[in-house]
């Protein structure tokens, strides 16, 4: 077959551009030859749009809607399988194709045609017959095209475009060197005394990490056992390792990933300052901040960080005293290792304490959570608040990995509304860490001819929690069942929206720092009794999680909330000075910046080796660029809205189930139809508040 002939849809299928992905065929030789094709027919399709445009809904926004379409479902599986199955050869597929996905993307939303026709349907009579999520749609897209710089001529234009592509192309390369650097790391213990003090499901967890790797005849009770710095690994390590010198060799090796020889991030985090500012200042902005707030919700950057200051003031004298407390008690422990707390101690004797003062350990509840019995518990909660009924689905949807999940959500009609993958489990050799909700499908209406159709949304919804292990089901901690809350309360948003208009339906159109809202909310749900004694059952005896356990639980739930507010400030804080007042090439470093703000945002201030920025993708290659703060933002928001619930009384069936009903109708189904303080008020009644993300978090506000 020669080039320039055009592949049918059947021989490849990432061209089918429409329905579910066909996981079961995508192999990484087809990207590149569908995206070359697919990019060419685009570019002849906006041609054609560009000269025939008019500018009215039908004829401007619609066929825009579909082209990006067809665009967002081919990449948006390639970065998709990115994410959860990487591999050498779908690596090199997804580089080779980056540029000129990027390309044409600048192409078209610096369309000068398109942008104008915009222009033209704000200021035409048609405006007047749009309603307000049409108008919001076409008010963003004329934003988000001088964003992308369609105003810009010449040189200037031409080398936004070059800075486009090169940061495109270092936030790849950053994210592979993080993936690269963790799974390069590994111990291998063989033994006894070196796994002293660590929990059965992790010792389980590392055999298998051995047997993986060739340790044919490693067990959980005799090794040898592998441990690396993946999460579900290095976590709990950390928390229970009785070996302090092999706690510290794990830790220095965890905050100095992605810092040094092949794949070092340094330099690539210098030059992804250096060209956010230049492009900053092309578009007319000061600094890369303020043009990343001119589509967020938080009007300046001095709003950010009068918010971030004034939860910084209320978290660090407590977070003092827990350190000092947590101090006191390794002395009185009787170690003389104790007398001087190091990184490395401080999650390990974190969790001495937490058991002593609780006397509740992660392991003693994890039997209490297997994953099955969770799904069923955030199912039933989602049909108590909102009406909707989640059920199994599979086997009707190709999927990328064996345990990968799929299921339907109903409507009270028992009519489908929308669909999601769950892909549950830890596979660090080929999926990238954390946890993520993407879109599949988005919500949509489309014209074919005559007819309108409506597309049902479809999430990815993927965690990176303990897998089953010897014949155990998944077994998660408290903190992995509250992300798969947090995660489906993302999922939420994107499949209960009621908006038809592509642009605005689900998270699109959401402002960042207001995504976050959802998510937060539903993790509330994780101490709610009736939540939580529905679902925590101990997997072997099936008997309810104990009383006692219950009340420790939520006693717990403020343990360290000091340290843990002023370590998401931290983050935020260096993230926001980096990109506001950080002088790229000038005589302070990335690293001094981080160090500085340090003094005021930790209590133990970072090691000298301590790189984590080399390997904090959310801002250098995820979206949180400048928008690290959205977490702290939508919490606000988040713990306020969950107050409604608790002033309609947790216990009282009826007053839950109109609340919920009326987040789902706002929150929920609105999308980004409304700008989300307008969305919050229509639930709330008024404007937010910090009051209850301080007494959520055991802090009062200074006074």
């Amino acid at each position: 077959m020669s080039n320039d002939t055009p592949i049918a849809a059947q021989d490849n299928p990432l061209l089918l551009c429409e329905g579910l992905p066909p996981f079961d065929q995508i192999e990484a030789e087809h990207v590149l030859p569908a995206i070359t094709q697919l990019l060419t027919e685009l570019e002849q399709d906006l041609k054609t749009l560009e000269a025939e445009v008019q500018p009215t809904w039908t004829g401007l926004v619609e066929p825009l809607e579909q082209l990006g379409d067809r665009l967002s479902w081919s990449w948006g599986i390639i970065g998709h399988l990115m994410g959860v199955k990487n591999s050498p050869e779908l690596r090199e597929a997804y580089e080779a194709g980056q540029p000129k996905v990027v390309e044409f993307i600048n192409r078209l939303s610096q369309s000068r045609p398109i942008y104008d026709a915009y222009k033209q349907l704000q200021q035409s009579p048609d405006w007047s017959q749009l309603d307000p999520a049409q108008k919001r749609i076409v008010e963003s897209a004329i934003r988000d095209a001088e964003l992308s710089g369609v105003g810009l001529t010449g040189e200037a234009k031409k080398r936004f475009n070059q800075i486009q592509l090169e940061l495109a192309n270092l936030s790849t390369q950053f994210s592979n060197h993080v993936l690269d650097a963790t799974k390069a790391f590994n111990i291998l213990l063989t033994n006894p005394k070196e796994v002293a003090g660590l929990p059965p499901s992790l010792l389980s967890l590392a055999a298998q990490a051995a047997r993986a790797v060739g340790e044919k005849d490693s067990t959980p009770e005799h090794g040898p056992w592998l441990m690396t710095l993946d999460i579900p690994c290095f976590g709990p390590f950390m928390q229970h390792s009785q070996r302090r010198d092999l706690r510290e060799k794990l830790y220095r090796a965890y905050i100095s990933r992605a810092s040094e020889g092949e794949f070092d991030n340094t330099d690539i985090i210098d030059r992804i300052l250096e060209l956010r500012k230049e492009e900053a200042k092309l578009l007319g902005f000061e600094t890369y901040a303020e043009a990343s707030l001119a589509s967020k919700m938080a009007p300046t950057v001095s709003a950010v960080e009068t918010l971030q200051e004034q939860l910084r003031q209320a978290s660090f004298d407590q977070a003092t005293a827990e350190l000092d407390t947590l101090k006191t008690f390794a002395q009185e422990q009787g170690s003389e290792e104790n007398s001087d707390l190091k990184h490395w101690d401080v999650s390990f004797w974190a969790e001495r304490q937490r058991e002593a003062k609780f006397d509740i350990t992660d392991e003693q509840l994890r039997p209490y959570f297997p994953l099955p019995q969770v799904l069923d518990g955030l199912f039933n909660l989602i049909n108590r608040l909102f009406g909707v009924t989640v059920t199994a689905a599979d086997g009707q949807a190709p999927v990328w990995q064996d345990d990968v999940r799929y299921f339907q959500v109903a409507n009270e009609q028992g009519e489908p509304i929308a669909h999601f993958y769950l892909d549950p489990y830890s596979r660090p050799a080929e999926k990238r860490g954390g946890a993520w909700m993407d879109e599949c499908l988005g919500r949509a209406q489309f014209r074919r001819g005559d007819t309108v159709k409506t597309r049902l949304p479809v999430a990815y919804l993927i965690c990176n929690q303990t897998p089953p292990v010897d014949g155990k089901p998944s077994l998660m901690t408290f903190r992995e069942v509250e992300t798969l809350f947090h995660e489906f309360g993302h999922g939420l948003q994107h499949m209960l929206t009621q908006v038809d208009y592509a642009g605005a339906a689900g998270i699109n159109n959401v402002e960042w720092d207001a995504v976050e809202l959802p998510s937060q909310f539903m993790e509330n749900w994780c101490y709610d009794r009736q939540t939580l004694m529905g679902m925590a059952k101990h997997y072997e005896t099936g008997e309810s999680l104990p009383e006692e356990y219950y009340q420790k639980l939520l006693a717990a739930r403020t343990y360290m909330s000091g340290s843990a507010m002023l370590r998401q400030l931290h983050f935020g804080m260096v993230d926001m000075e980096l990109h506001h007042n950080y002088e790229p090439g000038g005589s302070e470093q990335v690293k001094q910046v981080r160090d500085r703000i340090a003094k005021t945002t930790t209590v133990l201030p970072p090691l000298p080796e301590d790189s984590f920025l080399c390997s904090f993708g959310h801002i250098f290659a995820g979206g949180y660029s400048a928008g690290y703060y959205s977490y702290k933002w939508a919490e606000v928001l988040s713990a306020d809205a969950f107050s409604a619930f608790e002033e309609a009384g947790l216990e009282n069936d009826a007053a839950i189930r109109e609340t919920g009903r009326r987040f789902r109708d706002t929150v929920l189904a609105l999308g980004g139809s409304q700008h989300p303080m307008e969305v919050f008020k229509s639930f709330r009644g008024r404007e937010p508040s910090t009051e209850a993300l301080l007494r959520h978090s055991g802090l009062k506000a200074e006074v």
